[in-house]
């Protein structure tokens, strides 16, 4: 199924604000400025993947195949939203350093 060109930009810009919004929060509460950066593959592995988590312990051989071919299936516009989910969580952490270094402290 095609997506339209309006229903992609909104996806990327709601992706973007939501994964800066949470990695903003957690990046105050938990004082790591990075630390949605480091847990955003979890989460796109999650939205991809429709196995069970568990399943890459107990059976990590076909779990990861199955994630491999899941990720190679993608099509160019769910990787453009996934990745505007990293850039938030990105940009998240370069506005928290930011605003610690220029003397805003957070909780």
């Amino acid at each position: 199924m095609q997506m339209s060109i309006v229903v992609l930009i909104i996806s990327i810009l709601l992706f973007f604000v939501l994964f800066f919004g949470i990695g903003f929060i957690l990046n105050m509460l938990l004082r790591m400025s990075w630390i949605m950066a480091l847990i955003y593959p979890l989460i796109a592995v999650l939205i991809i993947d429709k196995v069970k988590f568990t399943e890459y312990i107990t059976n990590s051989e076909a779990a990861f195949f199955e994630l491999g071919q899941k990720i190679t299936s993608l099509a160019t516009a769910d990787i453009l939203i996934l990745l505007s989910g990293l850039a938030g969580a990105i940009a998240a952490g370069f506005t928290i350093k930011l605003l610690r270094k220029n003397g805003y402290q957070m909780f």
